[in-house]
């Protein structure tokens, strides 16, 4: 099933090139305009429906991932190693994107006149603010954070929930085993959701192409070129650091990931291709209990693609104003997103709310931003597609260190028999409670 999907959800990737770019070549920019109504409309469908599945998802899998930790010891440790992971991921990108945008100089007599960028570009940089960010960061209702798909605020709140539930001890086994049964049925809705993802691929590159064009792919071609050659050379580091760690199994996890990578590159959504990251984590040989615990915080900490993007965009925009940075500044301004992006939410261009405010502290033209919104598309297509990348090898690696890495991996189930009633193949089977029981409360 996996397989044929990564299929469909190409052939669904090529005809919308295809079909966008007739669009563009043939009819007015009226009719043009009209259509793309429809094609956003199946598009937003989609990405409705993700949303609708990943914050029940997110708390479920997370919750039972702390509960068959076993002890709060195994889930600090645990933890330890995963910030630590995500901090040297987050420098690494943002250094390089820095380093790249500096040799290579896209804005540097690219042609692009950021003159004739008028208008405002409609980000809002309020909420790129720190202090904005820091507080958001902390939930003020669950079901707030639910209903606008808050990623870190569901991340806190199933992380008190997790922990409260191991010190309660036995008296948590009824909610541990609706939770067990949450995961499953979520991953059921999932698969049935995704069973729409090849159209939802289609309509998103339909749209975006014939409104565009490709010829705007070649008016910001350096850009957009420097850009990817930034993202393989990410990309490189990434299956190196894999290999360092985890052995020649990393172009394995390459393999079983290819189809939440297509996913997320197609729909420029991180949250499209969370499920199917899981379960291809899954299938690799990673723990439920690691997998569950490390891929939602990777969602709110370790979007290395929309790191990179981050300050190559901002010096683009600050080489097409003819504005010098100095390395101090652009240090600076390294350690500023650093800090604001944590918590950025994992949909289409929320980078760009955090580089808004980035270039209000540094003086950079806000027409720099009107000016790359014309391709940011694409752009985020590749980031997004690296963010899912960066998310998976931190999770095997995680479960590398802890010595819970399946080498042989769990048993592939994409032509598995559906189960009675109906019901598709499940893709992740937690630990029973009744296998792993709950620690005792301590008693006073």
């Amino acid at each position: 099933m996996a397989k044929r999907l990564t299929l469909f959800i190409f052939i669904g990737l090529v005809l919308g090139i295809v079909v966008g770019a007739v669009m563009h070549a043939t009819l007015s920019p009226a009719t043009i305009t009209e259509a793309s109504k429809w094609f956003k409309m199946v598009t937003d469908i989609f990405l409705r429906l993700i949303k609708m599945i990943v914050g029940p998802l997110v708390f479920a899998t997370l919750v039972a991932g702390i509960v068959h930790m076993g002890d709060t010891a195994s889930l600090g440790r645990v933890g330890a190693k995963t910030i630590g992971w995500f901090l040297g991921a987050t420098l690494v990108s943002l250094t390089l994107g820095m380093a790249l945008v500096n040799l290579l100089q896209p804005g540097i007599n690219s042609g692009l006149d950021i003159a004739a960028a008028h208008g405002s570009s409609g980000i809002d940089a309020v909420h790129a603010d720190m202090f904005t960010t820091i507080t958001e960061m902390a939930p003020k209702s669950i079901f707030e954070a639910m209903a606008n798909t808050t990623m870190l605020q569901i991340v806190i709140f199933s992380v008190f929930f997790g922990v409260a539930m191991t010190a309660v001890g036995d008296k948590a086994r009824p909610i541990v085993r609706g939770i067990d049964a949450l995961v499953e049925v979520m991953l059921v809705v999932t698969n049935y959701v995704m069973r729409v993802s090849p159209l939802a691929v289609f309509a998103a590159m339909t749209k975006a192409v014939a409104t565009n064009g490709l010829g705007v792919l070649l008016t910001f071609g350096k850009f957009i070129g420097s850009f990817y050659l930034g993202l393989a050379m990410l990309w490189a580091l990434l299956l190196v650091a894999a290999y360092l760690v985890i052995g020649r199994r990393a172009l394995t996890l390459f393999r079983y990931i290819r189809e939440p990578i297509l996913l997320a590159f197609s729909t420029a959504s991180s949250e499209a291709a969370y499920p199917r990251t899981l379960e291809a984590l899954d299938r690799f040989g990673v723990p439920p209990r690691i997998a569950s615990f490390v891929l939602p915080l990777g969602y709110s900490f370790n979007l290395d693609g929309s790191m990179m993007y981050m300050t190559f965009a901002s010096i683009f925009i600050a080489q097409l104003a003819g504005i010098h940075l100095s390395l101090g500044q652009q240090v600076t301004m390294l350690l500023t997103l650093m800090l604001t992006s944590k918590g950025m939410a994992a949909v289409p261009r929320a980078s760009l709310v955090v580089i808004a405010g980035t270039m209000a502290q540094f003086g950079l033209p806000e027409a720099g931003l009107v000016l790359i919104l014309a391709v940011d598309q694409f752009l985020d297509m590749g980031r997004t597609g690296t963010n899912v990348v960066g998310n998976a090898v931190a999770t095997a690696v995680v479960a590398r260190w802890e010595g819970q890495l399946d080498r042989a991996g769990s048993p592939v189930i994409d032509n598995a028999p559906a189960p009675s009633g109906g019901l598709p193949p499940q893709p992740v089977n937690l630990e029973r409670i009744d296998q792993a029981p709950l620690p005792d409360r301590p008693q006073a």
